[in-house]
């Protein structure tokens, strides 16, 4: 009986063919264009969560504080009011997995024939540690290179490819300013960063040597920021307030004045970027959705359409014994057909351009089975829906009536 059925659809599907095509062309745009913006979406939440593990996690940065000189204010990080004995001093309280001081500015690189402009980082072992920073060739320096201000350095990836070519860095020797240094290791790749800082072009020297030979300080031990790293996400507002009460407290500062360093929570504006990519994820596919909607009605119509022209054929089959409930199943197999063809050619039509997005733009697009299991089974059902209503309408159209219409 299915299969009677099945090949009655086809045929009816067949005889209009243009007006099938075109019924289908509503969910093919409909499928494709939600696979396609899903891809576009997920792929930008994919983006945003390789930066953020790309930065290390549960991170804080506290920046020295500014200073005033003839009524002008520098930024943060311009008055020397952090040192690294507040470092050791931070790395000592509870829920504090990682504390590294940093001494950082851009500084012209060269090796050989070529010169770079880059930032060089002087800080110690633990900041490597911090930011989930690997060293995949060579290795890195030590507590006892930071002790004796040894001039070691590694390499970023895009400092090591402008500088050094397609030559192996690890044991070189390249110039920051003067001074010569010998290159112990090359970093991981870790891109771009939130704000769209190339965070591999970059040089990470001992923080004593950046002090002594490179950047100089003011005051013995002054460092511009130390980074922190909390053991988890739950320890973070216990571990912000208690670096705050220890640095005021360091820096005695009374109650009522101003703090003399600056604290950022790298996670929160991490998590704030996030929020808005998943946002933005949502709206690309429930506007994209609207035209599974109009895709649906299409659908609808076109049934509509087909049990207005066929009311003679209805009339004659139930003059032949066809029960209500055959016919509703007839004309609602069709537009379960016409749905679910039209799904798949969506599809199909959806991952070829979020392909093709990539490969011409390199946008990041994530296809997930997921997101195309619930793109299939949404238009499969808005199909089926809109084809009930034109299904049951031939279903219960009055045999005698049917026969006599022109």
């Amino acid at each position: 009986m299915f299969r009677f059925m099945l090949a009655e659809a086809w045929h009816a599907m067949g005889a209009n063919r243009l007006r099938t095509g075109l019924t289908m062309l509503g969910m093919v745009i409909g499928v494709g264009a939600v696979v396609i913006m899903m891809a576009i979406g997920q792929g930008a939440q994919y983006a945003v969560k390789q930066s953020i593990a790309s930065m290390g996690s549960n991170l804080f940065i506290v920046l020295s504080g500014s200073f005033t000189t003839g009524g002008v204010r520098s930024g943060a990080a311009g008055a020397p009011t952090l040192n690294v004995a507040d470092a050791a001093a931070i790395a000592e309280l509870d829920g504090v997995i990682n504390v590294a001081p940093v001494h950082q500015g851009t500084r012209q690189l060269v090796y050989g024939p070529n010169n770079w402009n880059s930032q060089v980082v002087g800080t110690t072992p633990s900041y490597l540690d911090a930011r989930a920073w690997t060293v995949v060739s060579g290795a890195p320096f030590g507590d006892s290179d930071v002790r004796s201000a040894t001039r070691v350095a590694l390499v970023g990836a895009t400092a090591a490819k402008n500088l050094f070519g397609d030559e192996d860095p690890v044991g070189k020797t390249l110039r920051i300013q003067q001074s010569p240094f010998v290159v112990v290791g090359v970093l991981g790749s870790k891109g771009q960063s939130l704000d769209g800082r190339d965070q591999d072009d970059t040089v990470i020297i001992p923080l004593t040597t950046a002090q002594r030979k490179v950047f100089g300080t003011p005051f013995q031990g002054s460092v511009r920021m130390i980074t922190v790293q909390a053991a988890s996400d739950e320890a973070m507002p216990v571990v912000e307030k208690g670096i705050e009460a220890l640095l005021r407290q360091r820096h005695r500062l009374r109650e009522g004045m101003e703090n003399d360093f600056y604290m950022r929570n790298l996670s929160a504006t991490a998590e704030s970027q996030a929020e808005t990519t998943r946002t933005m994820s949502l709206l690309l596919g429930a506007i994209a959705s609207v035209s599974l909607l109009v895709g649906g009605i299409g659908i609808m119509n076109i049934m509509l359409v087909s049990v207005t022209e066929r009311t003679r054929e209805i009339g004659i089959r139930m003059a032949i014994g066809a029960r209500e409930r055959d016919i509703l199943s007839q004309f609602l197999l069709e537009a379960i057909i016409i749905s679910i063809t039209g799904c798949f050619i969506g599809l199909v039509l959806g991952v070829g351009m979020a392909l093709l997005v990539h490969a011409v733009s390199g946008m990041v697009v994530v296809i997930s089975g997921g997101a195309v299991l619930v793109a299939f089974a949404v238009a499969a059902g808005v199909g089926v829906f809109f084809g009930f209503y034109p299904a049951r309408k031939a279903a219960r159209l009055d045999p005698i009536e049917a026969l006599r219409y022109q």
